[in-house]
C-alpha cells in the first residue's frame, strides 16, 4: 500500500509540473499577451510597451517561466484587470460557489444513478432493468446546456419556482444542479448496472444465496460493497467532469463561479486571470484524481496487500 501511495503522489507532482509548463506555453502561444489584454486597434506602440514591461513579457521566455513558476509557488497568480483584484483572492471568492454546484450535482447523479444501476443489474431482463437501461441512454446523449434552458423555461418561465439567473441563496442551485449531473448519472447508471451484472455470477454470491441470505442482505452487504470499488475511480473522474461543465452551466444561469469567471476572462482578454484559472482547475482536477487513487487503495484488499 505504501509504495503504492508513493506512486501516485510522485505522478501526481509530474503531473503538476506538466501542468505548469503546458499552461504557461500554450496561453503564450495564443498571441502577444499585450495585445490580448489591450485592443491594438485603440492602443498605441508605447502603451503596448508598457503592458509588456509591466508584466515582464521583454524578458527572454526561460526567464518569465522562471518567474512565473517562483510566483505561483509563493502564492501570487496576479493581478485580475477584469475584477481588478489579485486572480487568487478572485478564484477563492468563487471557488464554493463551484464546489457547492458540483457537490449537489454528484449527489443528485449517485442517490439516481446507484441504485437504479444496482436494481436494475440485480435483476436482468425486468422492467427495472429496461428503465436502467433508458436512464442511462438518456443521460450520455442529453446535452446539459440544452437540458438548462428546458428546466428554465418550464421551472423560471411558466412556473416561476425557481430563479433562472444568479445567486441569490441555496435554491438558485437547483436547476443547475440538475441539468450539470444529466451526463453522471448516464454514465453512473450503466456503470453500477455493468458491474452489478458482473458480481451477482460470482462464487461467493452463489454461496450466500445456497445459505439462505435474502435479496436485499445479498445486495446491500455483498454486491453494493463489492460494486462501490468499481464506482469510486469514476466518481472521481465525473466529478471533474462536473467542474468542467461549470463553464457553461454557470455562464447560462449567470452564476458566479469558477466557470462564469473563466468565460467572463475570456471575453475580456484578461490574460492574468485565464492563465491562473487554467491552472487552478488543472490542479484541482490532479489532487480530486490522486484523493481517488488513495480511496481505491483503501477500498480493494488486493492493493493494500500489493496484489
Amino acid at each position: 500500500m505504501q509504495r503504492y501511495l508513493a506512486t501516485r503522489l510522485l505522478q501526481s507532482l509530474l503531473l503538476l509540473v506538466g501542468v505548469l509548463v503546458i499552461v504557461f506555453w500554450l496561453v503564450r502561444l495564443t498571441g502577444d499577451p499585450a495585445s490580448l489584454m489591450i485592443a491594438r486597434d485603440f492602443a498605441s506602440t508605447e502603451q503596448l510597451e508598457e503592458m509588456r514591461q509591466a508584466l515582464g513579457l521583454n524578458e527572454p521566455l526561460p526567464a518569465q517561466f522562471m518567474r512565473y513558476t517562483g510566483a505561483v509557488l509563493s502564492g501570487d497568480l496576479g493581478y485580475s484587470l477584469r475584477f481588478r483584484q489579485p486572480a487568487r483572492d478572485a478564484i477563492l471568492s468563487a471557488l464554493p460557489i463551484t464546489l457547492a454546484l458540483s457537490t449537489i450535482s454528484m449527489l443528485i447523479a449517485l442517490l439516481i444513478a446507484v441504485p437504479l444501476g444496482i436494481v436494475g443489474g440485480n435483476s436482468p431482463g425486468s422492467w427495472q432493468d429496461a428503465l436502467a437501461r433508458i436512464v442511462g441512454l438518456i443521460g450520455q446523449v442529453t446535452p446539459s446546456f440544452w437540458l438548462a434552458l428546458i428546466l428554465i423555461w418550464v421551472f423560471a418561465v411558466n412556473l416561476r419556482w425557481l430563479p433562472s439567473f444568479g445567486m441569490d441563496g441555496a435554491h438558485s442551485l437547483i436547476l443547475p444542479a440538475f441539468a450539470l449531473s444529466v451526463g453522471a448519472v448516464g454514465q453512473l447508471v450503466r456503470l453500477t448496472r455493468s458491474a452489478v451484472l458482473e458480481i451477482r455470477s460470482e462464487d461467493y454470491i452463489r454461496t450466500a444465496r445456497s445459505k439462505g441470505l435474502s435479496a436485499l442482505t445479498i445486495g446491500a452487504t455483498h454486491i453494493a460493497r463489492n460494486a462501490s470499488i468499481a464506482l469510486v475511480s469514476v466518481v472521481g473522474v465525473q466529478f471533474t467532469y462536473l467542474l468542467a461543465g461549470s463553464v457553461y452551466i454557470e455562464s447560462v444561469f449567470a452564476i458566479p463561479g469558477i466557470g462564469w469567471m473563466l468565460n467572463e476572462s475570456i471575453r475580456n482578454r484578461d490574460f492574468v486571470m485565464v492563465q491562473s484559472l487554467t491552472l487552478f482547475i488543472a490542479t484541482f482536477a490532479i489532487l480530486i484524481n490522486l484523493a481517488t487513487d488513495v480511496a481505491y487503495g483503501l477500498l480493494d484488499p488486493r492493493i493494500r496487500i500489493g496484489g
